[in-house]
């Protein structure tokens, strides 16, 4: 990609990217109520004032200001958040906003362009600041604060606090991931949510609010040898249920403390991240079958699950 076509996609996209200013309180070491300010980026989604960004940016936030390419400012109001993604939608009453084009991030290939745009430190007023890469890897998953987020864009196109929620995007300007400081692992290593995972997400917090995901209702730990034999149990793989919650899917299918999970959909399970992943792949209603291992005993049920707390 010569320089001129470089540029050319980068003044296309950045009207897109907006300035994210939130005011949120919190309790100083004397228990008194102080504002504290925070600051990201987000990129409009909707000529209507739908505006996509993460989570840790605006959660909790009392107040949310977005500063568009051209210095408007508007209110904004959250729509919706999902902690588990990073993902969060505001949204601002204007009309023919400068929206971008969202690509899809299921054919991203390694070693192809990576342009992320955002606004560190606050400097939106200079225009947004650039950083230039390569797709470095894919489906990566990634242990952070708030939990595991898995199937990211990895990219060494520099992504620091302030361009975190801006776009990552492709040599045609279009939308392939949200950037996301919050998944902090090395230096000079970027991770992006992908875009097709990022638009599910939206769908749902648009439609309802929050994202609504199916649970079995248990805890449990992974089961190794040295603890199946230290313990007595009846399998040296799968998951040891610790606690079961009533009314759960689990609970009405009758599974109890003790009891092993050794299977999910006829796949072996080794422990509770496996079975995690396999219930992102479901929706509420679904049926999941597990194979359960009771003392000697062992049997397949099969339970319909059901919507998770929030």
């Amino acid at each position: 990609m010569n320089e001129d076509k470089m540029i050319e996609t980068i003044e296309r996209a950045s009207p897109s990217v907006v300035n994210i200013n939130t005011v949120r309180l919190v309790h100083d070491y004397y228990m008194n109520v102080v504002p504290l300010r925070g600051m990201g980026s987000g990129v409009i989604i909707d000529p209507g004032g739908l505006i996509l960004t993460n989570n840790h940016i605006v959660e909790q936030s009392e107040s949310i200001e977005v500063t568009l390419f051209d210095s408007r400012k508007f209110p904004g109001k959250l729509i919706g958040t999902d902690r588990l993604t990073d993902i969060a939608v505001v949204k601002v009453e204007g009309d023919n906003l400068p929206a971008a084009t969202l690509g899809e991030s299921d054919g991203v290939k390694v070693g192809q362009m990576a342009i992320a745009i955002g606004n560190p430190f606050g400097f939106f007023l200079q225009g947004p600041t650039v950083t230039v890469g390569v797709i470095s890897a894919l489906k990566r998953t990634i242990q952070a604060e708030q939990g595991v987020f898995e199937n990211l864009i990895q990219t060494d196109a520099h992504i620091n606090p302030g361009n975190s929620g801006g776009p990552l995007i492709n040599a045609r300007g279009e939308v392939i991931g949200i950037n996301s400081a919050n998944i902090p692992f090395a230096q000079g290593i970027g991770f992006s949510i992908p875009i097709s995972s990022a638009k599910r997400i939206v769908d749902e917090l648009i439609k309802y609010g929050k994202v609504i995901r199916p649970w079995l209702g248990i805890l449990g730990v992974g089961v190794n040898p040295q603890i199946a034999q230290y313990y007595k149990l009846p399998s040296d793989k799968g998951i040891l249920v610790t606690r079961v919650f009533e009314n759960s899917p689990a609970f009405n299918a009758g599974i109890e403390p003790g009891d092993m999970i050794v299977e999910a959909d006829h796949k072996d399970i080794t422990d509770m991240n496996e079975l995690t992943k396999e219930l992102r792949e479901k929706k509420v209603g679904d049926t999941m079958s597990v194979r359960v291992q009771r003392g000697p005993q062992v049997g397949d049920i099969d339970m319909k699950l059901a919507e998770g707390p929030s």
